[in-house]
């Protein structure tokens, strides 16, 4: 069969986004602290945009805050040669001193001006790689172990233990086996013990040998009964070692005292900060949604380019690139004011449908989906989920993600819903409360929850109990 070209017309429908509503959605998605970045990138990138005088705080250079510094130094030091009298302060000298520009070592030197920046007296905080090179430097072995364990220690995970097998190290870096072997053995017995360890038994056990070197049966019980442990099978671990079960259980103590990832010290996560985008306040009796404004400006078109767009010296291109800009400012604008409405309309049927909630707390909180909210407002439910993703409420009850009140119900006795969130925070408050010889079992709880009128089968306490990282009862039960 040949090959041909020929036309051919089709129609067809789809859905095409402007680059306007695009930038509508993507408004929409982003919280405050973004929002408000994002609104300044388009101060910087577009003329024709500007910000309403006062409408936003205004930052503070390093520039000032040092000519604060000089000018209040110099009027504390006027200050004290008046013996305190602040009202006969020499203002005409304070301001001829604060214009001189000549370099500060004409002035004389007052000593600090001769300390080195302070950039050259910061300290930063020490990784575990340094940390380890800086001990192996000081360590006696062979110039083969010392490069093996330099290798071992550029190897290790979050946890302080060796990504992947020493074998695998051998073969890529071309390592003598030996020198390997004992290099990993240096490297465990340095600060913080345990590090390069392959399995949680080695971690402990290294741990063990040097802290506890005279006891025998600590690290049989570390090597082979660790998941007996976990299911607190004490007998079973006294009946193999031959030892009394009150011996095990101290074993036990000694255990929680020990660091199964020896790297947790030097793992430093990045501080995350959350800046609510809406606040929930009640005044006068009645609860009102107010807006986060800090941070963000009042912004309007540019007065200067609306004139300069009618005027006849400027070419069509100077005409159309101007006008171009103008009706992108107006967009922006429009679509962050349609931006804060549409969340502050969500957040309002949020107060409305859940008042029990911010009135008496967590455990009142009622099912409520998306479309609900959705179909109130009259919008799309994709509308409802961007205006809530990632954006945080401050309430009474605290600092909450906007998305915390939307959950599924679960059936209760009486015929009603019960929100699953708030039978989680139940099932927490029941564990809290047990007794730790004697854990509450997934059933109990079952039980008790109907009695607070909540119908719910022993599997899906499980499955909220394993959401929240609690262990079950046989390994909650502490006779410690």
């Amino acid at each position: 069969m040949g090959l041909e070209l020929k036309q051919s017309l089709k129609l067809s429908q789809s859905l095409v986004l402007t680059q306007q509503l695009q930038q509508a959605i993507k408004l929409l998605q982003l919280n405050h602290l973004e929002l408000v970045e994002q609104v300044q990138q388009e101060l910087l990138e577009n003329p024709t945009l500007e910000e309403i005088p006062g409408t936003s705080a205004e930052m503070v250079t390093d520039a000032q805050r040092a000519l604060e510094s000089q000018t209040q130094a110099i009027v504390n030091d006027a200050s004290e040669q008046n013996n305190g009298q602040g009202e006969d302060i020499d203002w005409q000298r304070v301001a001829e001193h604060l214009a001189d520009d000549r370099p500060s070592g004409d002035r004389g030197s007052s000593g600090m001006d001769e300390l080195p920046p302070i950039e050259t007296n910061l300290v930063g905080s020490s990784s575990l790689p340094d940390h380890l090179e800086w001990q192996l430097q000081m360590t006696s072995c062979t110039d083969g172990e010392r490069a093996a364990a330099f290798q071992i220690i550029h190897n290790l995970d979050d946890r302080g233990w060796l990504a992947g097998t020493l074998e695998d190290l051998i073969r890529e870096h071309a390592l003598d086996a030996e020198d390997a072997e004992g290099a990993l053995e240096i490297v465990q017995h340095l600060d913080p013990l345990g590090c390069g360890a392959r399995s949680l038994e080695e971690c402990l056990a290294v741990q063990v040998s040097v802290l506890y070197p005279e006891d025998p049966y600590f690290p049989k019980l570390v090597k082979h009964h660790l998941s007996d442990i976990e299911k607190r099978a004490y007998p079973a671990i006294a009946k193999a070692l031959e030892i009394d079960v009150e011996d095990v259980v101290e074993y036990h103590k000694m255990l929680k005292h020990l660091e199964p990832w020896p790297g947790r010290a030097f793992t430093s996560a990045d501080a995350q900060y959350i800046s609510p985008d809406v606040y929930v306040v009640k005044q006068g009796g009645e609860w009102v949604v107010s807006q986060n404004e800090d941070g963000l400006p009042k912004l309007r078109l540019s007065n200067h380019y609306r004139k300069v767009l009618l005027g006849k010296d400027n070419t069509r291109e100077e005409r159309d690139y101007i006008k171009e800009r103008l009706a992108s400012a107006k967009f922006l604008i429009e679509s962050i004011y349609k931006r804060q409405s549409t969340i502050a309309k969500v957040m309002r049927c949020i107060l409305e449908r859940q008042a029990e909630f911010f009135e008496k707390g967590g455990d009142y909180l009622k099912p409520m989906v998306l479309r609900d909210v959705a179909d109130e407002i009259g919008v799309h439910e994709s509308t409802v989920s961007r205006a809530t993703s990632n954006k945080y409420v401050h309430c009474p009850q605290g600092t909450l993600e906007i998305k915390y009140f939307f959950n599924n119900g679960v059936n209760a006795v009486s015929g009603e819903m019960v929100a699953a969130e708030s039978v989680k925070r139940r099932i927490k408050k029941i564990i809290a409360a047990e007794d730790p010889s004697a854990p509450v079992s997934d059933d109990a709880i079952v039980k008790l929850l109907q009695a607070d009128n909540v119908d719910i089968a022993r599997r899906t306490v499980a499955k909220y109990r394993e959401a929240m990282g609690i262990l079950p009862s046989s390994k909650r039960k502490n006779i410690c």
